[in-house]
C-alpha cells in the first residue's frame, strides 16, 4: 500500500514523501484496513520503530472534527507536538500544565497535544473543547495498568468517551500484552503485529559470551578500563572516583557492559545501558568515557560541541560530570538531571553526536531514542522493602529501543547476567510475554479522587451515577459484576467526612459537592491533599502572627501527597532534626504527633529547600548542600508553585488569610 493510494490530500501526501514515507509498513497498512481512515477505533499493538505514530496522523488528519493525543509524559508530549505542528495546514496545541484552567484556548488548534492529567484537569475545569472533539488518540495504553497514573488515564478515557459524541479512539502500544482485552474495552479493530522494519535479537550476556534468541552466540572479550583508546589524547574526564556501585553485583558486570557498547560503537552504531538508579548511571557513564567513543569515525565527532553547549545551559557541579563525559561521546540521564540538560541529551543522541547514553529505566518509557544496541546491566532495583526483579513489559521496553530504521543493519538487546541468573534471565525476559495490562481503579486512594471529580463537575449527583460512569472504565469491562459499590460507598462517606461532598436531598440529589470539594477537583489536588492543607490553614489561624512565615506555608505543601519525597540520607537527619526543632513554632505539625515522623522530616527537608531557593540561593548551592539532584530542585519548585497555588485558593474557602502564602507564591 502505497501514500499516495490513502484518502489524504494531496499536501499530506507530498509532506509524507518528502519524508521518505513512500510505502506503508504491514502494521500501517493493517490499520488502514481496519478502518483507521474511516473513523473506526482501532488499537495497534506494533513494536516501537513500527509507524505508530504515522496511524496516529492517518486517524487525526481524516478525522471530521478536532484531535487530541493524549501521551503519558511532558518531553514526549513536546516531541509528538512538534511533529504535528510540521503537517501542513494543521494548527497544532500543546497543553501539560496550568491544572486549574480549562484551557479555553485550545479549542483553536486542529490537534491538542496533552498528558493524561491535563486532559483530566480541562474536564473538571469545564473545557467546552472536549465535547467537539471527533478524534482520540491515546499512546502507550498499557499504562491503564500503571498503579501511579493508570486510574486517571482509565478514567480520563472513558469520561472522554462519555462527554464526547462518539469520537474516534485509536489506542496504541508496543508492549501490551492483551491487546483483545483493550480492543473489546474501547470497541475497537485490533491490529496486533510482532512485525519490525529492523530485525531485533535478544539474548543473554554470561561467563564471557551472549546467546541470542535467534540460535546465534558471540564471544565478549572483557578487558579493563581504557583498553579502547586509552591513548587518546584531550581532556581527562572528571566527576571523581568510582565507588563500586552494587557489592552485591559480580564485579565483571560493568566491564562486560562495556565490552558490549564498544563493540556497537566500533561498528558505527549507538548503544543505551540501562542501570538500576541515578548514581549507577552517572558512575557507569564515568567509566565509558574512559573508552574515548568521540574518537570513533563517523559518530560522537561533534561530542566536543554537545559538552559546550551543556555548560553553556548553565552547570553545577553534576553539570560538570555531565559534560566531561559527554566529551568523549557519552552522557547519564535520568530524572535527577535539570530538564534543559536532559533535551540536550536527548537531541544529540538523535542527532547521532553522543555515542553511549546510560540511562535508568524511565528513559523506556520516554522519548524518542533509539540505539543500535541496548544493553540491561541491571534486572533488579530496590523498592524500599528489597531488591526485585524489574517487570517483564519494562524490560521488552528497553529491548524495544534498540534498532533504527535507515541507520542499524539490525537491532540487539542483551541482558547481562552471570552463570547463576543466564536461565532465570532467559526464562523471564527474553522467552516470556510482558505482564496482561489489569486495572489499578480498585485502589482507593484514586476512587476517592475520581468520585469527588465526577460530582463537582457535575457528571453525577448519586452514587448510582458514579457507578454508572465507572461502568464505562476497563475495571468493570474486565471484572463481571465489578464489586465497586461497596468501596465508592466507603469514599463518599470519607468524602463527606472531610466536607467535600454532601447530601444534598433539597435538590433532588443524592449529592453535591461542597464549595471546598469544588475547588479541591478544580485546583487538581487530591482529596487528601485538600484535606492537609485545610487542617494547616486551620492551625494556622491559631498561630501567632510571628511564627507565621514562608516556612510555615512551605511545611504545609511540602507534607501532602502531591510533592515528591525527598531523599533523607542518614548523616542529614540529626541535622534536619536540630532544625525542626529550632522551627518547630513555625510548623503547622507538632513533631511529636506525627503519624510518621520519618515522612514528615523528609518534608521538612523539602521545606528547607524551597526556602532557601526563594531567599536567593542558586541551585548550584542547594544542590550542593542539601545533595538533591539539579532535575528534583526543578520538580519540586515546579511542584510547589503549584501547590501553593490550591492552598491559596482553599485559603479563600475556608476564610483563612496569611501574607505569607502570597509571598511564597511571589518568590517561587
Amino acid at each position: 500500500m502505497h501514500v499516495r493510494d490513502l484518502p489524504l490530500g494531496d499536501e499530506y501526501v507530498a509532506h509524507f514523501r518528502e519524508q521518505g514515507i513512500e510505502e506503508l509498513y504491514p502494521p500501517q497498512a493493517a490499520a488502514v484496513d481496519a478502518g483507521v481512515c474511516d473513523g473506526a477505533n482501532l488499537v495497534a499493538a506494533v513494536p516501537t520503530a513500527s509507524g505508530k505514530t504515522f496511524v496516529a496522523e492517518l486517524a487525526l488528519l481524516s478525522a471530521d472534527g478536532p484531535g487530541l493525543y493524549v501521551c503519558p509524559l511532558r518531553a514526549l508530549a513536546r516531541e509528538k507536538y512538534e511533529e504535528f505542528a510540521e503537517l501542513p495546514g494543521v494548527s497544532a496545541g500543546i497543553a501539560t500544565g496550568d491544572y486549574d484552567s480549562a484551557a479555553a484556548e485550545l479549542a483553536d488548534h486542529d490537534v491538542v497535544v496533552a498528558t493524561s492529567e491535563k486532559v483530566d484537569s480541562a474536564i473538571r475545569n469545564g473545557a467546552a473543547w472536549i465535547a467537539d472533539l471527533a478524534c482520540v488518540v491515546v499512546d502507550e495504553v498499557h499504562l491503564v495498568g500503571s498503579e501511579g497514573r493508570g486510574p486517571t488515564l482509565e478514567v480520563t478515557l472513558a469520561t472522554l468517551r462519555r462527554r464526547t459524541a462518539d469520537p474516534q479512539v485509536v489506542a496504541l502500544s508496543a508492549t501490551v500484552a492483551n491487546p483483545a482485552a483493550v480492543a473489546g474495552w474501547l470497541d475497537a479493530e485490533l491490529v496486533e503485529s510482532d512485525w519490525r522494519p529492523i530485525d531485533l535479537r535478544t539474548g543473554v550476556y554470561a561467563d564471557g559470551a551472549v546467546a541470542f534468541d535467534d540460535g546465534t552466540e558471540r564471544s565478549v572479550p572483557v578487558g579493563g578500563p581504557g583498553e579502547r583508546g586509552g591513548d587518546a589524547t584531550g581532556p581527562e574526564p572528571g566527576g571523581g572516583a568510582r565507588t563500586g556501585g552494587d557489592p552485591d553485583r559480580p564485579a565483571d558486570d560493568t566491564e562486560a557492559t562495556a565490552a558490549l557498547v564498544g563493540a556497537a560503537v566500533g561498528e558505527g552504531g549507538q548503544a543505551i545501558a540501562f542501570v538500576r538508579s541515578r548514581r549507577e548511571a552517572e558512575e557507569l557513564a564515568q567509566r565509558l568515557s574512559e573508552e574515548r567513543y568521540a574518537n570513533e569515525a563517523g559518530i560522537g565527532m561533534e561530542a566536543a560541541a554537545v559538552a559546550e553547549e551543556l555548560r553553556q545551559a548553565g552547570t553545577t557541579e553534576q553539570g560538570e560530570r555531565l559534560a566531561e563525559c559527554a566529551a568523549w561521546g557519552v552522557a547519564f540521564h535520568h530524572a535527577g538531571v535539570r530538564s534543559d540538560h536532559r533535551s540536550v541529551i536527548e537531541r544529540a543522541f538523535r542527532d547521532r553526536e553522543l555515542a553511549v547514553l546510560c540511562a535508568t529505566p524511565t528513559l523506556a518509557a520516554g522519548v524518542n531514542v533509539p540505539a543500535r544496541q541496548v544493553v540491561v546491566r541491571d534486572q533488579r532495583r530496590y523498592t524500599g522493602s528489597g531488591m526485585e526483579w524489574l517487570p517483564t513489559l519494562e524490560v521488552h521496553q528497553m529491548a524495544g529501543r534498540a534498532g533504527r530504521p535507515g541507520l542499524d543493519p539490525y537491532g540487539e538487546a542483551v541482558l547481562v547476567g552471570d552463570p547463576d541468573t543466564e536461565t532465570e534471565l532467559w526464562e523471564r525476559y527474553v522467552d516470556a510475554g510482558p505482564e496482561a495490562v489489569e486495572s489499578q481503579l480498585r485502589d482507593r486512594a484514586a476512587l476517592r479522587t475520581h468520585a469527588l471529580a465526577v460530582v463537582a463537575a457535575g457528571f453525577a449527583d448519586s452514587q448510582a451515577e458514579i457507578l454508572d460512569l465507572l461502568g464505562e472504565t476497563f475495571y468493570a469491562h474486565r471484572t463481571p459484576n465489578p464489586d465497586l459499590g461497596g468501596v465508592v460507598g466507603d469514599v463518599i462517606a470519607e468524602l463527606i467526612e472531610l466536607d467535600m461532598l454532601a447530601p444534598a436531598p433539597e435538590s433532588g440529589a443524592e449529592l453535591t459537592a461542597t464549595a471546598l470539594g469544588e475547588q479541591v477537583s478544580r485546583q487538581y489536588v487530591t482529596p487528601q491533599t485538600g484535606a492537609r492543607m485545610v487542617d494547616g490553614l486551620r492551625t494556622v489561624a491559631g498561630m501567632a502572627d510571628e511564627d507565621v512565615g514562608p516556612l510555615t506555608v512551605l511545611e504545609i505543601l511540602c507534607d501532602t501527597p502531591d510533592m515528591d519525597d525527598t531523599y533523607l540520607g542518614n548523616d542529614e537527619r540529626a541535622t534536619l532534626y536540630q532544625f525542626a526543632r529550632r522551627h518547630a513554632a513555625s510548623f503547622t505539625t507538632d513533631m511529636t504527633e506525627t503519624d510518621d515522623f520519618e515522612a514528615w522530616l523528609e518534608s521538612v527537608k523539602t521545606a528547607r529547600v524551597l526556602l532557601a531557593w526563594i531567599e536567593g540561593a542558586d541551585a548550584e548551592e542547594i544542590v550542593a548542600e542539601y545533595r538533591i539532584g539539579p532535575g528534583d530542585l526543578e520538580s519540586r519548585i515546579e511542584r510547589a508553585t503549584w501547590l501553593v497555588g490550591a492552598l491559596d485558593a482553599l485559603a479563600d474557602v475556608v476564610g483563612v488569610s496569611t501574607p505569607a502564602i502570597a509571598e511564597v507564591r511571589g518568590r517561587l
